[in-house]
């Protein structure tokens, strides 16, 4: 039996801040000269002017803007690292349906973070992500289906949600589908498929995001070796 690569755990790379604030969404704050202005003081370094430009627009409501503010707080980038203000902020834009904010908060409440842990908080905020088509959290929603965390323990719902992450070139929910097709968990047992999504994990980029998830697959594909 091969190990399962556990939930991801966002909020933890400074690197979701310049991926947020290139986002083309919300165009009334993301095209804003200010705003503009804050990607490029990212880009720079120069974090506590990113974070001055950036707040104005999250205390009008943008949730883009919402959602950057909250990064900088949880990495702690231009401004003195608070869990607290990093779900607050979060909340505001995970209310306003945006996804990144969604899983952050899920991810939150997952470790208690900033709020008091709860996995049922995780797993809910996760299904809002997910449900819009956001492969982390379609992963991690899937873990939490497997270990029966926060929902009902289901094998069935576990590989559903691994699929659709999978299937968007999600490593770790690649490698996990290949662990529930070798186990015969929520899908009929399938050595073929396991090793056929294993070797997808393979075929990702070298990227240290992807390094966990290929270092499982290939020793799982040595192991299946004849």
């Amino acid at each position: 039996m091969f190990a399962r690569i556990s939930k991801n755990f966002p909020n933890a790379a400074a690197a979701a801040l310049i991926l947020a604030l290139a986002a083309p969404v919300q165009a009334a704050s993301a095209d804003s000269p200010a705003f503009r202005r804050a990607m490029d003081a990212y880009k720079a370094g120069n974090y506590s002017r990113a974070v001055r430009l950036i707040r104005p627009l999250a205390e009008q409501g943008y949730a883009v803007a919402q959602y950057n503010l909250g990064v900088a707080y949880g990495n702690g980038l231009g401004v003195t690292q608070n869990d607290q203000q990093a779900a607050a902020w979060y909340r505001k834009a995970a209310e306003q349906g945006y996804a990144d904010a969604q899983y952050n908060l899920g991810g939150l409440y997952d470790s208690g973070k900033g709020v008091p842990q709860n996995d049922r908080q995780a797993a809910a905020w996760w299904r809002k992500a997910a449900e819009q088509g956001f492969a982390p959290a379609q992963s991690n929603l899937g873990t939490a289906y497997e270990n029966g965390q926060g929902v009902a323990q289901d094998d069935k719902q576990a590989a559903a949600w691994y699929r659709k992450a999978a299937e968007q070139g999600y490593a770790d929910a690649q490698y996990n589908l290949g662990v529930m097709y070798y186990n015969g968990r929520g899908v009929p047992q399938n050595r073929t498929q396991a090793a056929a999504w294993w070797r997808k994990v393979l075929a990702q980029p070298d990227t240290a995001e992807n390094a966990r998830a290929q270092a499982e697959a290939r020793a799982a594909l040595k192991l299946l070796a004849p």
